[in-house]
């Protein structure tokens, strides 16, 4: 039997996000976007390493899983919270930064990092070791 829980709640863009988890496989489903977030590990790696894990990540037998942009996972970060600043839903989050896909423009070496104990963006080395979330388009198969 699965374990679903189903949230809608206010995000700091006024947008509402409707957030379901699937405690089976440990997946958080945002329906606004029809994103699914590997929720089931806390996992540190440097930026290569991160896009390397994502690309070959198979969990609830989907293999189409990435790194997400900065958009996307901006969009998950609530800023109204701290501590973590993500919806309850997600259960396994470290409140330190997530590494996107995203380079930094400015300086090629550097990527754009999501920090969930505050909600804000910043972008540092590559080489660092950062968290991983992974994602996926929930229309693919």
């Amino acid at each position: 039997m699965k374990n679903i829980i189903i949230l809608t709640v206010g995000m700091s863009l006024g947008l509402f996000a409707d957030f379901i988890r699937d405690n089976t496989i440990q997946v958080v489903t945002d329906n606004s976007t029809n994103l699914q977030w590997q929720d089931d590990v806390n996992i540190t790696k440097n930026w290569r390493e991160a896009i390397d894990y994502c690309e070959v990540l198979t969990l609830g037998n989907k293999s189409d899983w990435r790194l997400p942009n900065v958009n996307e996972l901006y969009f998950i970060a609530d800023r109204n919270k701290k501590d973590p600043a993500i919806d309850s839903v997600y259960q396994n989050v470290v409140l330190n930064g997530y590494w996107s896909s995203s380079a930094y423009i400015g300086d090629e070496s550097n990527a754009w990092i999501i920090y969930f104990n505050h909600g804000r963006s910043y972008w540092n080395i590559k080489s660092n070791s950062y968290n991983v979330r992974c994602v996926r388009d929930g229309q693919s198969s």
